[in-house]
């Protein structure tokens, strides 16, 4: 029997997983935590992920992250 997530389970999971990005574009890109969040928050990945149909929030943060520097490698962040 598999249980349908709740709406705060759904949001905790994006939370981390936005956490996790921010993280990793500080190590890999040097930014700093602000500039990180600003990057994130722009992007359309951040977008994907808070739309709850894509599921992407389902998704392990390297997998999700593969999607932001994609973007970020085809300057597609402002």
């Amino acid at each position: 029997m598999t249980k349908k997530l709740t709406s705060e389970q759904i949001q905790l999971l994006k939370d981390e997983l936005s956490t996790d990005l921010a993280s990793y574009l500080v190590d890999d890109f040097h930014y700093t935590p602000e500039e990180a969040i600003d990057v994130l928050y722009t992007s359309e990945t951040f977008e994907r992920l808070q739309d709850d149909d894509t599921g992407l929030y389902y998704q392990s943060p390297g997998y999700v992250y593969s999607f932001l520097q994609n973007e970020l490698k085809n300057a597609k962040v402002s």
